[in-house]
């Protein structure tokens, strides 16, 4: 009770409490014992032969996922995209949903949108992001209900990504090994611990990883002008990391990977007929644009018709995988100073 304008000895007693439960329950985070991405990319470019190809692969497996749904990469990039701008919203909002909370309806509520914006954000000619959006809504992917816009994701090839968790948790726990090793982490993760921090923190990683990965899409096609050709090169990159890796058991970094690239005579190349079976791309498709990629200088082919990177491109898109590297890095500090 209220007595002269002071508080009662119980009201004290119940403030106490509630002030040491507060303390018991919260961990209050220490800025100076913070994760920083720079520390992260020093291991990662470090640690380059064992990381990047890990990375490389998960790219590759994301991609050929991704052409899965539509046969059409565009279409997803503006899937993911409009995705992301309803978990902006979450974000922005202090919403946070699960794995299971966020796959618990196959609908997903996403704010208005243009031509225009579509156009300018993800470098798709604004005639061919028409028609695109045209295509999706007869789809019944994209469609209104009342005042609300969603995408339905019943009406197109999508899986939930639970083998993009597995590969991202695999990755991030062999990095934070590495980082330990390095003394930036206090604490090895597990794969098992990193998946269960995603699936409870779903929205606000997956924001954080299509964050990631959207400017990754959108560099790449800037260079490959469309997302078959990257898609298709990406593959021979895949195969020739795996072939620079059998080479060396060091782990080296990036700059001495790269330059194993080319030490082996004879890598073993691919042929289109495999890169088919591997992305889902029809030959028809991946024979002309392995043609313009040679004609362009960013493979080479011999007489059994495997095809292999040229050194020389390779090097020019070095400022775009150091970009991307940084980007991964902020992406797994992120998740680090989430889960310690």
């Amino acid at each position: 009770m209220l007595t002269n304008g002071h508080i009662g000895i119980n009201h004290l007693f119940i403030l106490g409490q509630e002030r040491n439960s507060f303390s018991m329950q919260t961990k209050i985070p220490k800025i100076f014992e913070q994760i920083n991405k720079e520390d992260i990319y020093n291991v990662l470019d470090k640690k380059y032969s064992i990381l990047g190809s890990m990375w490389v692969s998960h790219q590759i497996e994301w991609f050929n996922g991704n052409y899965a749904c539509f046969k059409d990469h565009d279409k997803f990039l503006i899937i993911i995209y409009l995705t992301k701008k309803t978990l902006d919203f979450y974000l922005s909002n202090f919403i946070k949903l699960t794995y299971w909370e966020f796959f618990s309806n196959e609908n997903i509520e996403i704010e208005e949108f243009n031509i225009s914006e579509i156009s300018n954000e993800l470098y798709i000619p604004k005639e061919s992001a028409r028609r695109k959006i045209i295509e999706l809504e007869s789809e019944g992917v994209i469609r209104k209900i009342g005042k609300k816009i969603i995408i339905d994701r019943s009406c197109f090839n999508y899986s939930k990504p639970i083998d993009s968790i597995k590969r991202v948790s695999t990755f991030l726990s062999t990095l934070s090994t590495m980082a330990y090793e390095e003394k930036i982490l206090p604490r090895k993760l597990t794969s098992s611990e990193l998946e269960l921090i995603i699936k409870n923190n779903f929205s606000n990683i997956w924001n954080f990883y299509y964050e990631l990965q959207i400017p990754m899409m959108i560099n790449y096609k800037k260079i490959f002008k469309d997302f078959d050709s990257f898609h298709i090169f990406g593959i021979c990159v895949v195969g020739q990391h795996f072939d620079a890796k059998k080479l060396s058991t060091q782990q080296i970094d990036r700059d001495d990977f790269m330059k194993s690239f080319f030490t082996n005579a004879k890598p073993q190349g691919i042929n289109a007929m495999s890169i088919s079976e591997i992305t889902g791309i029809p030959r028809a498709t991946v024979i002309r644009k392995l043609q313009k990629l040679v004609k362009q200088g960013n493979l080479t082919i011999d007489k059994m018709k495997h095809y292999r990177l040229k050194g020389t491109f390779l090097k020019s898109i070095k400022p775009i995988q150091k970009d991307n590297l940084f980007r991964l890095s902020n992406f797994s500090a992120k998740i680090y100073n989430l889960a310690l």
